[in-house]
Formats: structure tokens, C-alpha cells, sequence
């Protein structure tokens, strides 16, 4: 005889989240999605309970970039709803899986002015490729697999799924509800655009031709996992790469043929740029002059045929980073083609990057007390080199932190720095760090943040010691918004003359303290030995920590190093 035992809609949802795959979850729990956290937990499903649907959101995206596999939020209806949002547009923008679960008023109070009542199917449409609402319990199982489905589908990004509060609690028979899930799928396929071999032989034919080629890689080719591809693509064919900054790490940064230190020289001069998972927006100039060669050639490849559409480069190739860089190197290993070390566009960006590599050496090797940002930044450096692999996962926000990191720490594996990303969003630093130890379990994660980034999420540092994480912040901390006060005479007047800048917060924050008041380790640093000291114990402890790193306030330029984007 059949099982007759009815499950709730709550019940439902979590096992058809656990049936998927789904191997964790982060939320804020509350009316009416409680039970739902509950019993996922209890199916299967490890929920991360924060204190902002926030930073909640921002971990899930980051889940979902670093595994491969869509992150899920859980949110509160109304508000709950809206404050993810937050996670659900930062996954799309960077083109991250990530679903985004709500709970919602009942059905028949929907008009009424029922607690917390929002169209929240409308309000997310601008930030997800997908949105859905559950009118049944019977309908949970099939749309939470569509929705984990289209998050990786096509461009990866964020979809949506509304679960009324009378649908969580409406009860349908085990047996149907067994039933409903033998139908879910851990594994979607997908129909995938197969790349023109035409193209591939163009492509090839203006690397093979090119005087200056050079490859840029990114984020996409990251999440792709397309670094095997990537290093037999340099080492067949000689030709320079340049990272964007979360593509840093697929290749070695050390890498003889790393553009980095010469970005400038690279992306002025290249006449064939092979741009692989990233997309010619502000982060790479759009790709038009001045800081582009007016006449250079684009091979543009990403998964998305309307952002090759968009950009119109030379040859455009639709397809995942992976799949089109194999292509490339079966072609290419059929007629090989190599620019060697003595080639001169390969000297001239081996020069460049060596005398920009010492001068920037030479920099860091003083060390300046009270400190700037370049003294404890390379400290910090050799402290993460000295773990060695596996590498610590790097979280790293603010101005100038972020922007001077970039140009200092070391990525030697992929997937290894978060950070800003496409949108330069700012405050996703804890929830980055919290997703990067969930998801890659064995991990060291480090986060380098500056005080007005860190202080976006700061309460999620009790997070980090109840679950135990091991994850250090390091706060770079110069007292505000790129450091001291940086008005000019004429605008400090008027009624509020006396209150502190716009960029400015309490000297001396003992942000320290907030870990401990929660039984985590705080450290306060202002000298070499005493952050040497700090790092390598917190490092060994693995134990949830946050280094407050005091930092002269006017070391800094205002508006980091971005400045026209400011």
C-alpha cells in the first residue's frame, strides 16, 4: 500500500532542493519560511543562517561562481525579499547561478494589505533571467528544478522562486509527493550552440598572423574551469595573457608570460586580442581607443550570442570558455605556431613587466611606519604564499585595499581572489568569505578589506565564529572613506561645519573587538613584527579572526585608484 503520510509544501521544497544537488543554503529565516530552513537542513541541505539577507545573498552568488553549481537564497517575504535582491542582481551582473527562494503572503490576502505583502515576482524581474511563483504544493518540485536548471543555462545568472505562505503549509499525499520527485533531475542538460568551424579556423588564422596578439582572460573562463585549456593555449603558442582581476590565478600570476605588471603596454599596442570569458565593458576600457589600438582585432568568445552581437568584434564564438579554447588548440596543434621568447613583442612586455615588477619591489620594500597601504599589503603577501596549496581563497573590497591588492598579492591558483567584480559592489566581503569556506571545505579563506568595506557586513563576524569558519579579515583601518578627512576649506561651512566628513568614521575603531565579543581572536597591529605575529597565528589556528590593521588615514588617494569612474 502506497504511503498516504502527507508532507507540507515546506517539507516539499526542501527535499526537492536536497533531490537536486543542492548541497547548502544561506538565509535569514523567519515568517514563513522557517520550517523550510528546518527541514532542509534535516534532507540534506547545510543552511547558513546570517544576520542580512544581504550579505546572505552575496555568499550564494559567490557559491555559485565558485562551485560550478547554483548558490540558493532563503528570504522572508516584503523586505526579506527586497534586501536579497542585493545577492540576486550582484549574481546576474556577474553572471553567476545563484536562485533566490522567498516566502510570500497567503494567495487569497494578496490586495489586502496582508504582513509584508509585496508583487515580489514583478519587483525581482529586472535582476533574474527567470521568475517563478509556486500556486500549489504539487507545483515545488518541478519549478524548483527549472529555476536550478536556468541558472546555469545560456549566460549564468539569477533566477527566482516565490512560495506563497499557504502553499508552505498545504499538505499532498507522500506517495504524490515521492512521485513529483522521482521527476527531478541532478544533472539538466542543455542545448548547446555548437561553434562554426569556420570561425575557429579565423580565429586561428589572426593569432597565427598577428604581430601583437595577446590573450585576455576572465571571471567567465574561470567559472568555466578552463584553466587546463588556457596553460596548453600559452604554452603552445607563446603569445603574452593578461587576468582581469578575477580571471588572476588561472595562469600562475608568476607566469613568464603574465602581462600584468604591463597592462598598458599590452592593451595599447596588441593587434589580435583573444578575450576569453570577459566582456570589453568598463573594466577593459570597452575596448575602443585611447587605451586601445584603434586598430585592433577582437576574437571574442562568451557564452552569450547577444554579447557578441553587442560588442560586434572580428570573430565572435559562442560557446562555454572550455569547450571553444580545446577547439582552438586541436586546430592549432594540427599546423603549430609558437612566438618565442626572443620574438620582440614578447621581449618588449617581458621588459616592461620586469621594470614595473621593481620599481613596485622597491616600493614594498621599505617599511613604512605608520604604515601606508604597501608596507602590511606585502607582508600579507608573503604570509598567503607561505601557506602554499592548497591557496587561500582571497576576499578583498574597498578603495584603495582593493586596488592596491590587486596590483600586490599573489594568485597562483584559480578561483582564488573574490572581489568588487563587474559591478563594484562593495559590502559583499563577509559573505564572499562565509560562501568561499563552505563551499571549498580545506581552504584557508583571507579577506582584505578596507574599514568603510568591511563595515558593510561586519555582524556577519558572528557568523563566522558559530559556524567556526576558518576565515581571517584583515581590515585596513584609516579611519573612513579612503582615509581622513579630504575636504577643501570652502566646503567645510554652513550650519554642519562641525560635523565629522562625509568620509569619515570614529578614529582608532577598535573593529577588533567585535570578534571577541563573540568568542573569536582579535588582534590590533600597527607595526611589521606585530602583523607577521598576528597572521602566522591566526593562519595555523584556522580559527575565525579579524586582524585590525591601523593605517596612517592619509596614506591613501581619495576615490582608490579608479578615479574617472568615481
Amino acid at each position: 500500500m502506497a504511503d498516504e503520510t502527507p508532507i507540507d509544501g515546506a517539507a516539499l521544497a526542501a527535499l526537492s532542493l536536497a533531490r537536486s544537488g543542492v548541497p547548502s543554503m544561506y538565509g535569514v529565516v523567519g515568517i514563513p519560511v522557517t520550517s523550510l530552513a528546518s527541514r532542509a537542513a534535516a534532507a540534506g541541505v547545510r543552511f547558513i543562517a546570517f544576520h542580512n539577507e544581504q550579505s546572505a545573498g552575496y555568499a550564494a552568488s559567490a557559491h555559485g561562481y565558485l562551485t560550478g553549481r547554483p548558490g540558493v537564497l532563503l528570504t522572508v517575504s516584503g523586505p526579506g525579499c527586497v534586501h536579497g535582491l542585493a545577492g540576486l542582481s550582484n549574481a546576474d551582473i556577474n553572471a553567476w547561478p545563484m536562485l533566490m527562494i522567498s516566502g510570500s503572503c497567503d494567495q487569497s490576502d494578496v490586495g489586502r494589505g496582508d504582513f509584508q505583502e509585496l508583487d515580489q515576482v514583478e519587483a525581482v524581474k529586472p535582476f533574474s533571467k527567470f521568475s517563478a511563483k509556486a500556486t500549489r504544493a504539487s507545483e515545488i518540485p518541478r519549478l524548483v528544478s527549472e529555476c536550478l536548471a536556468k541558472t546555469v543555462s545560456g549566460r549564468p545568472g539569477g533566477c527566482y522562486l516565490d512560495i506563497p505562505s499557504d502553499v508552505l503549509r498545504e499538505r499532498i499525499p507522500n506517495s504524490e509527493a515521492e512521485k513529483l520527485l522521482s521527476e527531478i533531475s541532478q544533472n539538466p542538460s542543455f542545448l548547446e550552440e555548437k561553434v562554426e568551424t569556420l570561425e575557429i579556423d579565423r580565429a586561428v588564422s589572426l593569432l597565427r598572423h598577428a604581430e601583437r596578439p595577446l590573450v585576455v582572460v576572465g571571471k567567465g573562463a574561470a567559472f568555466a574551469r578552463a584553466e587546463d585549456e588556457l596553460k596548453a593555449l600559452i604554452s603552445r603558442t607563446g603569445i603574452p595573457f593578461l587576468p582581469t582581476p578575477m580571471g588572476k590565478g588561472l595562469l600562475p600570476d608568476t607566469h613568464e608570460l603574465s602581462a600584468t605588471a604591463a597592462r598598458s603596454l599590452a592593451i595599447g599596442k596588441c593587434d589580435v586580442a583573444l578575450v576569453v570569458g570577459a566582456r570589453l565593458n568598463w573594466l577593459l576600457h570597452f575596448g575602443e581607443p585611447p587605451k586601445w589600438s584603434p586598430d585592433v582585432k577582437f576574437i571574442l568568445v562568451d557564452v552569450s550570442s547577444e554579447e557578441i552581437e553587442l560588442r560586434k568584434p572580428c570573430v565572435g564564438l559562442v560557446g562555454d570558455a572550455k569547450k571553444v579554447l580545446n577547439l582552438l588548440n586541436r586546430e592549432i596543434k594540427d599546423d603549430p605556431f609558437c612566438f618565442g621568447r626572443s620574438h620582440p613583442w614578447v621581449e618588449a612586455l617581458s621588459k616592461k613587466a620586469k621594470d614595473n615588477v621593481a620599481k613596485m619591489e622597491a616600493q614594498l620594500a621599505k617599511d613604512v611606519v605608520p604604515f601606508n597601504f604597501l608596507t602590511p599589503m606585502r607582508i600579507i603577501r608573503d604570509a598567503i604564499l607561505d601557506v602554499g596549496s592548497p591557496a587561500p581563497i582571497v576576499v578583498s573590497e574597498g578603495a584603495n585595499t582593493m586596488d592596491v591588492g590587486r596590483a600586490v598579492l599573489v594568485q597562483m591558483e584559480p578561483r582564488t581572489r573574490l572581489d568588487a567584480g563587474t559591478w563594484g559592489t562593495m559590502g559583499v566581503g563577509l559573505g564572499y568569505c562565509i560562501a568561499a569556506a563552505v563551499a571549498s571545505p580545506g581552504r584557508l579563506v583571507v579577506a582584505v578589506e578596507g574599514d568603510s568595506g568591511f563595515g558593510f557586513s561586519a555582524m556577519e563576524v558572528e557568523t563566522l565564529v558559530r559556524y567556526q569558519l576558518p576565515v581571517i579579515v584583515i581590515v585596513f583601518n584609516n579611519g573612513g572613506v579612503y582615509g581622513g578627512d579630504r575636504r577643501n576649506p570652502d566646503e567645510i561651512t554652513g550650519p554642519y561645519k562641525d560635523d565629522p566628513a562625509p568620509t569619515s568614521f570614529v578614529p582608532g575603531a577598535a573593529y577588533h573587538k567585535l570578534i571577541e565579543a563573540f568568542g573569536g581572536k582579535g588582534y590590533v597591529v600597527g607595526t611589521p613584527i606585530e602583523l607577521k605575529s598576528a597572521l602566522s597565528e591566526s593562519f595555523a589556528a584556522r580559527k575565525p579572526a579579524v586582524i585590525n590593521v591601523t593605517i596612517d588615514p592619509y596614506a591613501g588617494a581619495e576615490s582608490g585608484r579608479l578615479q574617472h569612474k568615481n
